[in-house]
């Protein structure tokens, strides 16, 4: 797909699996996914797509997170990333930026493989709150900083909003994670929002007072994912969060219920 002159693909490693309603509810409500069924398998387990994007954009090569990784267990299974790389022509040393909407796990599993950089010739971008929050804070949990500190001599970490290649703004979006950043995607009067982690399943940008037992913050989760909601709802705009089912594109439209996503 294009947005302008920005080519956006999906790139994909595997799946996560979450009871839903353990993980994602509306508070108070124990029953709240009987109106969202269709997004559960029969079992009330909601099935996580796990990757990132490709993002080409003038000369550069840019990914978008990077997978869970060769986590393989009862909740999540990844090891196709690279081979879902390279079938949009892409090689590892060919990646020039790879770009995080955060540090959790399942967003950064093919940045290092034992203790090695898997993307020799990328510089690594997060926002400075999450490489605080995660790796830097004497309470970090050690598996992160073993995973992300190998990165160290290669980061160029960000604190404010703006461009970070040509057509890719970085916005921060705190809430889910200190840092959790929104990658705006623009050109030609076209915008398309890579929404990372502040919005889990499509059933949130319809449900305007769920929260995710993932959100360091929900409070302030809740306040940006619907602030972004608003801003998108029935525009062209486009949104994606990172587990969205076949890691699809859509629109937010207003109906007679509030608001609802439209996959494309």
């Amino acid at each position: 797909m294009r947005i302008g002159d920005v080519e956006v693909l999906p790139v994909f490693d595997g799946t996560g699996r979450e009871v839903a309603a353990e993980v994602l509810s509306r508070p108070g409500v124990p029953d709240a996914w009987a109106c969202h069924a269709d997004q559960l398998d029969p079992e009330g387990v909601l099935h996580l797509p796990l990757g990132g994007f490709l993002v080409r954009t003038g000369e550069r090569v840019v990914l978008v997170d990077a997978g869970v990784g060769g986590i393989n267990n009862d909740k999540y299974s990844g090891g196709g990333f690279l081979d879902s790389l390279r079938a949009h022509g892409v090689a590892p040393e060919d990646v020039t930026d790879v770009l995080f909407t955060h540090l959790h796990f399942d967003h950064v599993g093919w940045a290092t493989r034992k203790g090695e950089v898997v993307f020799p010739n990328a510089t690594y971008r997060v926002h400075a709150a999450d490489w605080a929050h995660f790796v830097e804070a004497p309470d970090a949990e050690p598996g992160a900083v073993r995973k992300l500190g190998p990165l160290a001599s290669r980061l160029a970490p960000f604190d404010t909003d703006g461009p970070l290649a040509p057509g890719v703004d970085a916005r921060h979006t705190p809430g889910h994670t200190p840092g959790s950043t929104v990658y705006v995607l623009s050109g030609r009067g076209e915008r398309a929002l890579l929404l990372g982690d502040i919005v889990h399943s499509v059933v949130e940008l319809a449900e305007p007072d769920w929260q995710a037992v993932f959100d360091v913050d929900p409070v302030a989760a809740r306040a940006v994912r619907n602030a972004i909601a608003d801003e998108v709802a029935d525009t062209a705009d486009l949104v994606v969060g990172a587990h969205f089912p076949g890691l699809r594109f859509g629109r937010v439209v207003t109906t007679t219920g509030g608001r609802a996503f439209q996959a494309i």
